[in-house]
This record gives structure tokens, C-alpha cells and sequence, in this order.
């Protein structure tokens, strides 16, 4: 099992058709079906978290063979966040983690600061809050990420 997937859980969560409508969708916009593309898409319809683009190449070598260039990589990344398939997570240090945006279980982010590591976490009393702040403020939100930072359990010690 790769790094990324001992951090961020290789779930198989590809119960919702994710990876096929990012397919559809790279295709209705006219880029190819591609090897590197069709990797990438199902490696992060594996993940329940977010990953760098170096744990994306890490792991596309580890579990494929497959050597993606970097570049390559940011381009795929940059054409499904375009589409609204992927959703980047902007988790501080000037350092971007992508996942897949499902249509259910939305999820906020906690960051260790000493150690990098990205835990996901859910909180309905939190998108309630949120929901009561949009009315109180009359202004809609149309989506939202929360990243929270300190130290994991392993760091705080």
C-alpha cells in the first residue's frame, strides 16, 4: 500500500460513478481518452481524501508502474478542476491537495502543521452553523471548505 494510501484511506469509494462522469465529462469538452487521464481519474475515485500532485505521481508509480510526469499531472489536475470533478484543497505552505468532488459525503480537513498529515472529518453541526450564518448574512454559498491546523495525535505528544 502506497503512502497515500495508508493517509488517506483506499477505500474503493467508487460506489457513486464518479470516475465515469469525470470521464464523460474530459471527453464532452474534447480532450482525449488517455492513459495518464484514465489513471489519474481512478486513482482518485479510490481516495476519500485529498492528495498532492506528488503523492498523485508516488502512487500512480507505486500501484500502476506508471511514470506520469508532473507536468502532466498539474494538466489533468487543472482540465477536471475546470469541469468541477475534482475539488482542490488549499491546505497552507503554498501546498494544494485535490479529491474527487462527490455528489455525497462532503468533508472539511484537518492539517497537522508539524507532521503534513491531511485527516478528513464530517460535521453536520458545522453545515448547519454554516447554513444559519448564509441566512443570517443573506448571502448564498454555493460551496465551502473548512481546513483547520494544529497537530495530530502523534505530533501533540
Amino acid at each position: 500500500m502506497s503512502p497515500a494510501q495508508q493517509a488517506h484511506g483506499h477505500d474503493h469509494v467508487a460506489a457513486d460513478g464518479w470516475a465515469d462522469r469525470a470521464t464523460d465529462a474530459l471527453a464532452g469538452a474534447g480532450y482525449r481518452r488517455g492513459g495518464a487521464r484514465a489513471a489519474l481519474i481512478a486513482l482518485l475515485d479510490e481516495q476519500r481524501c485529498a492528495l498532492s500532485a506528488s503523492e498523485i505521481e508516488q502512487s500512480l508509480r507505486d500501484r500502476d508502474g506508471r511514470a506520469v510526469a508532473r507536468a502532466s499531472i498539474y494538466r489533468i489536475l487543472e482540465e477536471l478542476e475546470e469541469l468541477r470533478m475534482i475539488t482542490r484543497v488549499e491546505v497552507g505552505q503554498g501546498l494544494a491537495r485535490f479529491e474527487a468532488a462527490r455528489e455525497e459525503g462532503h468533508h472539511h480537513h484537518m492539517v497537522c502543521d508539524a507532521c503534513g498529515q491531511v485527516i478528513p472529518f464530517e460535521d453536520p453541526e458545522l453545515e448547519r452553523s454554516i447554513q444559519r450564518l448564509a441566512k443570517r448574512v443573506t448571502f448564498t454559498v454555493a460551496e465551502h471548505d473548512v481546513v483547520l491546523h494544529g497537530a495530530c495525535s502523534d505530533c501533540r505528544d
